[in-house]
């Protein structure tokens, strides 16, 4: 049997936590800028190669599931691919935004999934599953889809080629810069902004998957 804490002590060193669990499946992932030290001081942060975060999340993931015992999948792989954010919602804790971002009842718009481990046997010391709302149901103003310099959101819809032609176009923009201002602007978790260098690794990554998608 696992007790979630053998978990949190061995995700831990690596700036990355529980973000949710559900009969078995324990999610993981990290809360702002948690696990930037670690990954920007890794191998796979340096070497060149091409998708260093995924690298590095498989990795971790496989030597914590090694240590419990457990199977291990990761979002990126596939297809098929893993219903991670599926998985998320059912744990009650993280819903779809009005800018396609899950956001969570605590971490806001400023967490990721980097794994979930699969457990062979039944946990310890998990909560029970405790649906909470979506913030975004009581935020009356929604200041996300206005604060987007290109109106890429429209609460239905993202266009994305409006986005990437504004990023592409403006290398000194606050989005290029800091981060998506829509994400930035949601009132949920704004003490877990990305730190500066955390932020632009995301935008150069987004802007470096959309061109080698048209490619």
């Amino acid at each position: 049997m696992t007790d979630i804490s053998a978990i949190e002590d061995l995700l831990q060193p690596h700036g990355l936590l529980v973000l949710g669990t559900l009969d078995g499946i324990v999610l993981v992932g990290n809360a702002g800028s948690s696990m930037w030290p670690a990954f920007s001081s890794s191998q796979e942060s340096s070497d060149g190669l091409p998708h260093p975060l995924d690298r590095w999340s498989r990795r971790i993931g496989t030597t914590v599931a090694v240590e419990l015992d457990a199977d291990v999948v990761f979002p990126f792989e596939g297809p098929p691919y893993p219903p991670v954010l599926d998985w998320a919602r059912r744990a009650g804790q993280a819903y779809p935004s009005p800018i396609s971002l899950f956001i969570h009842q605590k971490y806001g718009l400023w967490h990721a999934y980097r794994f979930a481990l699969l457990l062979r046997g039944p946990p310890s010391g998990f909560p029970p599953v405790a649906h909470v709302a979506s913030p975004c149901l009581s935020c009356p103003t929604q200041p996300c889809l206005s604060a987007c310099p290109v109106d890429a959101f429209t609460g239905d819809t993202y266009r994305v080629d409006d986005c990437v032609a504004y990023l592409a176009g403006d290398e000194r923009s606050e989005c290029r810069q800091r981060g998506c201002s829509s994400r930035r602007a949601c009132p949920i978790g704004v003490e877990l902004q990305y730190q500066t260098g955390h932020a632009r690794f995301h935008m150069n990554a987004f802007l470096a998957a959309q061109s080698s998608s048209k490619n």
